[in-house]
């Protein structure tokens, strides 16, 4: 998911083992409330979904013919081009924060690394799956859908839940950069395998469903790789003609909430063509949150717990936790209209995830903060105070 507000902060600051332009993250401000750290843009976020969806249903209703004046132009893969600019738009800013160069750091910590990809890649997926073909089993598109999310893992916003908790910022850093690129090489043999294979292994229906490996990774390629390109070459630009600090305290800034506007612009659309559905049935959307609000607990607590076991300490410990439960919801429904279509199941699956994420993550940072407390009281800013 998007941070709009940490390119927006003027309190950063930006120490060498951040990914994107940092929030500021004195140990001390950890007793603030955790609402009042965040951003304007961030804080009312899922606020800003919902007027979204309001507005779509309203023009879809105003214009019937919505749909087929924004489908008059296609662009590659099906997509039509207001759609296209929008899904781009949303992608862009997002991985014109990362910090590439932080890659080599990413043997620094074996034990850490190898659980991320373990829950990330391994774990994270199946958990998904389960959950979708479990609470879902009579709606094949939303459990599509729901599907796709749980592949798309966390490149962003994880950053900004990873700062509120006092978590480890290098290695949500590294993390972050690792997770851009294994989505390059694997979310199209991911989605493969758990849309088309596994099912038909374990002898579970797909009717309906035929999905090409090449059209998934066509679609990854041109609305994951073509942003992450241009990320990459507009960090590497703008730090070697500007430098670094005016990259992150002017440019970045500036770019930071077009990820918002590509988003919010991008469900606008969404809802305008799937207006009559949602309406006529709103307990839909009540259904696939449900298994996204189990993913994200078992998801962190999962991750937390395993960062314990393995004596990670606190900090190492939330971001492992936020890592693992986070997702990208824009690389999801951009994979859900590339390959399903605008007006799918599977694009408003992707829809509905942000609009739970944002309030389920607020709240994990607070149970983070408590667990801080109570397990690691050296760490707190109590401990911090007495030892000093």
């Amino acid at each position: 998911m998007t941070p709009a507000g940490i390119a927006s902060d003027p309190a950063s600051d930006h120490h060498a083992g951040d990914a994107v332009s940092p929030r500021s993250s004195e140990r001390s401000d950890l007793d603030a409330p955790v609402i009042a750290r965040l951003s304007f843009l961030d804080r009312f976020l899922p606020v800003w979904i919902i007027l979204a969806m309001a507005i779509g249903i309203g023009l879809g209703r105003a214009i019937p013919s919505l749909g087929r004046h924004l489908g008059a132009i296609q662009v590659t893969s099906g997509t039509s081009l207001p759609i296209f600019v929008g899904l781009l738009v949303m992608m862009y800013p997002v991985l014109a924060k990362v910090r590439y160069g932080q890659l080599d750091s990413v043997t620094r910590d074996k034990k850490m690394l190898l659980s991320s990809l373990i829950l990330n890649w391994l774990i994270g997926p199946a958990v998904m799956f389960a959950l979708a073909w479990l609470m879902l089993p009579d709606q094949p598109a939303y459990r599509s859908g729901l599907i796709v999310v749980g592949l798309a893992r966390c490149i962003a916003m994880v950053l900004i839940w990873n700062d509120l908790s006092g978590g480890d910022r290098e290695a949500a850093a590294v993390l972050v950069a690792l997770n851009s690129l294994f989505q390059i090489l694997m979310f199209s043999f991911l989605g493969y395998f758990y849309l088309e294979v596994l099912p038909g292994w374990l002898g579970l229906s797909t009717v309906g469903l035929h999905l090409s490996i090449g059209r998934i990774a066509e679609t990854v390629v041109i609305f994951l790789g073509a942003p992450l390109l241009a990320g990459f070459l507009t960090r590497l630009v703008g730090e070697k003609t500007k430098g670094r600090d005016w990259y992150e305290n002017v440019l970045l800034p500036r770019l930071g909430p077009f990820a918002l506007y590509g988003l919010l612009y991008t469900i606008v659309i969404l809802f305008a063509l799937q207006g009559h559905t949602i309406t006529s049935r709103p307990g839909d959307v009540a259904r696939i949150a449900v298994p996204l609000l189990a993913y994200f607990a078992i998801m962190w607590f999962g991750g937390f717990f395993l960062g314990r076991r393995l004596g990670l300490g606190y900090e190492r410990t939330a971001t492992l936790a936020f890592t693992a439960a986070g997702n990208n919801f824009e690389l999801a429904i951009a994979v859900a209209i590339g390959v399903f279509g605008v007006t799918s199941g599977e694009a408003l699956a992707g829809v509905v995830g942000p609009l739970i994420e944002v309030p389920v993550l607020v709240l994990l940072v607070y149970v983070a903060l408590w667990a801080r407390r109570r397990y690691y009281p050296a760490h707190s800013p109590e401990g911090t105070r007495s030892a000093r």
